[in-house]
């Protein structure tokens, strides 16, 4: 665990580093923004960015952002004004930590963050072999393919690898190669000089000098351009890469994963994808079954996120019913775990009484699985016909209205926040900013967005 403190607060913060020492972490300690951004951009790295409240975290975040340095971020301060808090995560920090800093509190938030990223939650046979598969070889540094549909954890299960080997102590990178447009993916990946290109104000290194001693994740490789599939083999094949403007190769030492949800085989007979390239990183694949598949994961994971949603929304621990594991369970999950999260996170605000019933869940697409003809979630009716009480409620309303009420009701429990909201409902966010457009036209009063997203829809 890499922490990155931001900001002094007469000592305070220092204190917080040394109880996250005294919890294993390697603590880093910069001044200011401009200073933690600097130390990003060289290679330093971070799991965890701890900052000052009264610092301009909107900057940081935007930064980021910009740059594409996925690193959570948590505000501290001492007795702050409430609405200092409440900015704070507004403008994109994850949390809030009080300070004088509590020892447990500090462990707690470092084995949150720790334990979210590499934590397979899993009950199902299936998983438990390729679990037992992949203990047997992480510990190696041989090349890892990670293969398996959108959804069904490929990431989770790197950084799953990446705990159990020799090089679990140092840094895990991740690089989305589908959300990097493929002119600055280059870049991205082997890092440039100053002045190599328009817009390169300062030298930036990349993704695989960053992962030096670690384990660098390419996720989603078959979307990288066959041009730089060369340059990637090269860098695989050689262990060592060059910077855009760069005069000299630069050695590197990294294990290397990366995963697929496409048929890499296909890919190759295409032409879309290299084979020597394919050859080099299938030293070992791990082939991630469907949820579907793993029928008895699907209700432990939906406690799992339950109780995960129901903490990170400070609300008491939320009971299923027998119903509701009956709706989830017999539903075709075709977004596999990232669906199911994201119907447990709506059915947490949905839920009433502390019980989540099938009232609370809504389903994405077809109710349930193609072959059984049945629909359920929310408004499925009991053996007598009778609807439930909440659904009663809802007859009458169109289909648009009932759907608007949720999503003005989302955003306002987001503070605003476009993108996570559209993580919640499970729709994109330009969906989301077109929906929210027709409702101020017809005079609905919509939450104004985060600081950091107000930008041009």
């Amino acid at each position: 665990m890499r922490l990155l403190i931001v900001g002094t607060l007469d000592g305070h913060i220092s204190t917080a580093g040394k109880l996250a020492l005294q919890s294993g972490a390697k603590v880093a300690h910069v001044d200011d923004v401009e200073s933690a951004m600097n130390a990003l951009r060289s290679g330093q790295g971070a799991d965890l960015v701890m900052v000052e409240v009264n610092l301009d975290i909107q900057a940081l975040c935007r930064s980021l952002e910009t740059e594409r340095i996925a690193v959570p971020v948590v505000a501290c301060g001492i007795d702050p004004e409430p609405s200092a808090a409440a900015d704070a995560i507004r403008a994109g920090a994850q949390e809030y930590i009080p300070l004088p800093p509590d020892a447990e509190l500090i462990a707690a938030v470092l084995s949150a963050v720790a334990e979210e990223t590499s934590t397979v939650v899993f009950r199902d046979p299936v998983m438990s072999n390729v679990l037992r598969l992949a203990e047997q070889f992480a510990p190696s540094d041989a090349s890892v393919l990670i293969t398996g549909e959108s959804g069904t954890g490929k990431e989770v299960m790197a950084r799953f690898l990446h705990s159990k080997s020799k090089r679990a102590s140092e840094q895990f990178i991740s690089v989305n190669c589908a959300a990097i447009p493929e002119n600055l993916l280059e870049s991205e990946l082997f890092g440039h000089e100053k002045g190599a290109f328009t817009g390169a104000v300062t030298r930036r290194i990349g993704k695989f000098e960053e992962a030096n001693g670690g384990t660098l994740l390419l996720d989603e490789i078959t979307e990288m351009h066959p041009r730089l599939q060369a340059k990637l083999l090269r860098a695989i094949q050689e262990r060592e890469i060059d910077r855009v403007g760069g005069g000299k190769p630069i050695k590197v030492d990294i294990r290397l994963i990366a995963t697929s949800n496409r048929d890499l085989e296909e890919a190759v007979r295409e032409g879309n994808f290299r084979e020597d390239l394919y050859y080099r990183l299938n030293v070992v694949n791990v082939p991630l079954p469907p949820l579907r598949e793993r029928p008895q994961d699907i209700a432990v994971l939906a406690e799992h996120f339950a109780a995960k949603y129901a903490e990170a929304n400070a609300l008491p621990a939320l009971k299923l019913t027998a119903e509701a594991h009956a709706v989830l369970s017999r539903h075709h999950w075709r977004g596999n775990v990232r669906e199911l999260e994201n119907t447990m996170h709506r059915a947490v605000l949905l839920a009433r009484d502390g019980i989540i019933d099938p009232n609370a869940i809504i389903l994405t697409g077809q109710s349930l699985a193609p072959e059984t003809g049945e629909t359920g979630g929310a408004g499925a009716a009991s053996e007598d016909g009778e609807l439930p009480g909440d659904v009663k409620a809802l007859v009458g309303r169109t289909v648009a209205d009932v759907e608007k009420d949720l999503i003005l009701d989302t955003l306002q429990h987001c503070l605003g926040n476009r993108t996570h909201a559209a993580n919640i409902l499970g729709i994109s966010i330009r969906t989301l900013r077109n929906k929210l457009k027709l409702y101020s036209q017809d005079g609905a009063a919509v939450p104004l967005p985060g600081e950091q997203e107000r930008a041009p829809a």
